[in-house]
């Protein structure tokens, strides 16, 4: 394959998302090699077959232990070498947050970090889940091994990154301490804001609340990435995020990139 087009999409409930026609409209229309989901809200036996397996496509799917809760997916046209349910950590994988897929060139991290609004107990396990996960990417780095982790961040990094950034400032998702989890991600991880690399430009956000006409005013968050280690930014062509598809508060986001024999 020349080239391959990764897309992560929170679908805030497959079933729903579904149901309004939009998951299958954009399998149609943008025809991605690898769609990463989160918030998929449902175990597989809860899930139609065309769209736990879409024609073309292996699916893998980790589901929350709480029904209609959390879960993560990945549907992808090349079956990868392997498909790791978790991260091997209890805490994480009952929520059923992250989902791993290796292929020849490199490992693929889908996450749906947690939510830190409910209480200061939450905001820790948010922020234990950013160094757990980050390490894990760490250490396959350290081997060898080029590494892209995408999903639902739940944290806008920069004030360019949200439309509202001064009412926002005591507002987990934008919290200091979760920013600079983000700065961490960049400087001390060293990996790559695959969009940022490519674009500047402010008012490109990934979700918006259902409140008040906040999407149709474009009053949004980027808070869904796509991230790559240092070594492999050079494979990759795009960034992109696709505001105008519709199904979820959220938005599909994405890279394309030229894969290497590593």
């Amino acid at each position: 394959m020349d080239v391959m087009k990764i897309v992560s999409w929170n679908v805030n409930g497959i079933r729903a998302c579904a149901n309004k026609g939009a998951f299958t409209e954009y399998l149609d229309t943008h025809d991605p090699d690898i769609l990463l989901l989160q918030e998929t809200k449902a175990m597989p036996e809860q899930i139609p077959d065309h769209i736990l397996n879409p024609s073309g496509y292996y699916g893998a799917w980790h589901s929350a232990e709480k029904k209609g809760y959390s879960g993560v997916a990945i549907l992808t046209k090349e079956k990868p070498i392997m498909v790791h349910e978790g991260l091997g950590i209890p805490k994480y994988d009952c929520e059923g947050r992250v989902i791993i897929a290796q292929y020849p060139s490199f490992f693929l991290v889908n996450a749906y970090f947690p939510n830190g609004q409910r209480d200061s107990e939450r905001l820790q396990y948010k922020l234990d889940f950013y160094q757990d996960i980050f390490d894990y990417c760490q250490d396959l780095v350290q081997d060898g091994h080029n590494v892209i982790i995408a999903g639902d961040f739940n944290t806008a990094h920069q004030e360019i990154d949200l439309a509202r950034p001064k009412e926002n400032q005591g507002t987990s998702g934008f919290l200091p301490i979760e920013r600079e989890w983000m700065d961490r991600i960049i400087h001390t991880y060293q990996f790559c804001d695959t969009f940022r690399h490519f674009d500047t430009r402010d008012s490109q956000y990934s979700w918006w609340s259902y409140r008040a006409g906040a999407r149709r005013k474009n009053v949004g968050w980027r808070i869904d990435y796509v991230f790559v280690n240092q070594g492999m930014i050079d494979h990759v062509k795009e960034a992109f995020i696709h505001q105008s598809s519709m199904g979820s508060d959220h938005c599909p986001v994405g890279v394309v990139i030229e894969p290497k024999d590593h």
